[in-house]
């Protein structure tokens, strides 16, 4: 598995998405910037957290000057900007596009909020800032969103462990689920078709993932690897075609320079879904992999480490054709 390397940034990577055909990658890092690779374009501009729109425009969320603002794909060109006054964290469209969802941190006496905004993309010139719901969250932040049961209901994960879903009409909890031993740091949702399941990572274990189905709010089962290593789990993904799961991470930042690169833990690990097995790994990063996505096709992946690189790995066709359980 021969990889293609990207280097668009010069400081850490905190998230990259695939747009629905798999043809551009949109990557976010800690710089003022923001880069969309594709076959003949490159785009720039600044976020730290990304929902990629398969139509052309994508909005894109900035925790570090308050606004969520909207670009232009093809050429980087900012459609518009929803400015806040508190820090902006996540984002997520809703099935349609037709609603943008975004989440906004404590700030000065401010509860952390869920926003949820009317869009048109096609003529964002009367585009409205106002949002048509606010949602006060319990105190901590709110680290993802993304929306479910076919835009009826709204997922969100906190920092305390708790992972919340909300009525998209009426912004009250429909139902929520905590693990009080454990920070859960969930990931985008992945499923094969109705964006049913997702996949929780208890921060600070190295090699646990959380599987949920989100139509009943029910864990389908705590998996836990046979393998212990270094570092903690920051990202995974599945597999769109088979029961596999991606986790990367690795050791902390600060500490890369005290170990070898062995020893780091910066493998991207493949589990079985159902079985929980450890079947594989890739090296590369030399540094923690913060953020993993899997291209629609499932006939690859992509990885981005605190190294600043993204890294596509094409599968070989023996991916395919092996029976791993």
């Amino acid at each position: 598995m021969k990889p293609i390397l990207l280097k668009g940034h010069e400081r850490p990577l905190t998230q990259l998405k695939y747009n629905r055909e798999g043809d551009f990658i949109v990557t976010c890092a800690k710089v003022s910037r923001q880069c969309a690779s594709g076959r003949s374009r490159l785009a720039r501009s600044s976020s730290a957290s990304s929902k990629a729109n398969p139509a052309g425009p994508w909005p894109s969320a900035s925790a570090c000057d308050q606004t969520v603002r909207i670009w232009q794909l093809q050429t980087g060109k900012e459609l518009f900007r929803f400015q806040q006054g508190e820090p902006c964290r996540a984002v997520a469209l809703s099935v349609g596009e037709g609603i943008l969802a975004y989440t906004c941190d404590a700030f000065m006496g401010t509860p952390p909020q869920v926003h949820l905004v009317k869009l048109d993309l096609e003529d964002l010139s009367q585009q409205s800032a106002k949002p048509i719901l606010s949602i006060p969250a319990p105190r901590g932040r709110i680290t993802h969103c993304f929306w479910s049961d076919l835009n009826r209901a709204l997922i969100t994960s906190h920092e305390d462990g708790f992972l919340r879903k909300w009525d998209s009409e009426t912004g009250k909890i429909a139902s929520y689920k905590s693990r009080p031993s454990d920070t859960i740091q969930t990931t985008r949702v992945v499923s094969k078709t109705c964006r049913s399941q997702l996949i929780g990572l208890p921060l600070g274990i190295t090699s646990r993932f959380l599987v949920q189905d989100w139509a009943k709010l029910v864990d389908w089962g705590l998996k836990v690897s046979k393998t212990e290593r270094p570092g903690t789990a920051l990202s995974a993904a599945m597999s769109p075609i088979f029961d596999h799961v991606i986790t990367g991470g690795g050791q902390d930042a600060s500490q890369v320079t005290t170990t070898s690169a062995k020893a780091g833990g910066f493998e991207s690990r493949f589990f079985h879904k159902i079985y929980a097995e450890e079947f594989g790994q890739i090296r590369g990063h030399f540094g923690p992999i913060n953020t993993i996505a899997v291209h629609p096709d499932g006939r690859s992946f992509t990885t981005g480490g605190e190294d600043g690189f993204v890294r596509i790995h094409p599968f070989d066709m023996d991916y395919f054709t092996t029976k791993f359980f």
